[in-house]
């Protein structure tokens, strides 16, 4: 059964950090670039990072570069998105997205809630 499910949402202050998890199973996960996204309601889904299928070419949003970073453990089959400098504007679901560009497959979590609030 092919799952991804992340995890290490929750409450912080602003200027905290935080560090959200992306588990994927049932799948070759080493063959599977990664991308984490976030929405807020009535605004469109935002592209947040990416990452490789071998853990390397990290990608950010503009909104994100320099405070989130994003890295991958195949050994663990996971992905780690490590957010620093937290403000409001990143409280949001945060989703993360398995996907093989080659054989044309991928996989979403059901997301996790990041609040950032005094």
């Amino acid at each position: 059964q092919v799952q991804v499910v992340e995890s290490g949402g929750g409450l912080v202050q602003p200027g905290g950090s935080l560090t959200l998890s992306c588990v994927g199973s049932g799948f070759t996960f080493s063959n599977y670039a990664v991308a984490w996204y976030r929405e807020v309601p009535e605004k469109e889904r935002e592209f947040v990072a990416f990452i490789s299928s071998s853990g390397r070419l990290p990608r950010y949003g503009n909104r994100v570069k320099g405070r989130f970073t994003i890295s991958k453990d195949n050994d663990l089959n996971t992905v780690y998105l490590q957010m620093s400098s937290l403000k409001s504007e990143d409280t949001a679901v945060y989703f993360c997205k398995a996907f093989d560009p080659i054989a044309s497959t991928e996989y979403w979590g059901q997301g996790t809630q990041v609040t950032v609030s005094s």
